[in-house]
């Protein structure tokens, strides 16, 4: 009976930068013995992968492209080389795989075939501005993006707000595209209660990075201007600020 391949979870920088500055060489020397890769984004993969010193000439390396909400009914033909032995490597275009990226579904269709999944070390822009922020560590909820539109935005906002201000509180992280950093740290600014602590982390591990944690009230002297680089917010709302 031959032996499953294991399935790695094999995280990606989320900056510009060399790959040893992100990754650990544990994690590198697993990507350099991979021949197999399931990628959001091809091209990008094939960047990271030569980035990272891969030994083999990166037109010779077996990369599926599986985009951003992967076609449930091809997740066995993707995992087909590990069932006949070899291993797979998930990476997504920055950061880790299955953590607001995808990913998650093949790992469970793995998990039901029987096949190993592996996670590896890397970094993940949401565990990392969570570090930085000063904000309730211990009890968290990642929302993905919020509505762009109005008033269902304001609403969001205010509901996710109401949720921070729960018994035990919980810290809201969320994310932005990026031309719309500023409108999103305005908008923060605006719904919140002045004792609503609002996070805003910016380009984490790169040469722009910056990570600011104020309550609302005082974010209100402060440029609400950011660049247009990937963001991560947090709001972590007091009982004493809770809207009614």
């Amino acid at each position: 009976m031959t032996q499953l391949g294991r399935l790695f979870m094999l995280p990606v920088p989320i900056s510009q930068g060399s790959v040893s500055a992100s990754l650990p060489e544990s994690s590198i020397h697993v990507a350099r013995e991979l021949k197999y890769f399931l990628a959001e984004n091809a091209k990008s993969a094939r960047a990271f992968l030569k980035a990272a010193e891969h030994p083999l000439p990166i037109a010779s390396l077996s990369i599926e492209e599986i985009g951003h909400r992967p076609d449930v009914n091809l997740i066995k033909t993707w995992l087909k080389p590990a069932l006949e032995g070899f291993d797979i490597g998930i990476v997504s275009e920055a950061g880790c795989p299955g953590i607001a990226d995808p990913g998650a579904q093949i790992a469970e269709q793995a998990h039901r075939l029987g096949i190993r999944v592996v996670p590896l070390v890397g970094p993940s822009s949401i565990l990392l501005a969570l570090m930085a922020s000063g904000m309730d560590g211990q009890h968290f909820r990642f929302c993905g993006y919020l509505p762009i539109k109005e008033p269902q935005r304001t609403n969001a906002i205010r509901d996710l707000e109401r949720k921070s201000a729960s018994a035990e509180g919980e810290t809201q992280l969320f994310i932005e595209t990026p031309y719309r950093n500023s409108g999103m740290l305005a908008d923060l600014v605006r719904v919140c209660a002045p004792t609503t602590l609002i996070m805003a982390a910016t380009d984490i591990t790169g040469e722009a990075e910056k990570i600011r944690t104020f309550s609302a009230a005082q974010w209100k002297s402060k440029d609400l201007n950011l660049p247009k680089l990937p963001t991560v917010f947090g709001i972590l709302a007091s009982k004493r600020g809770r809207r009614a």
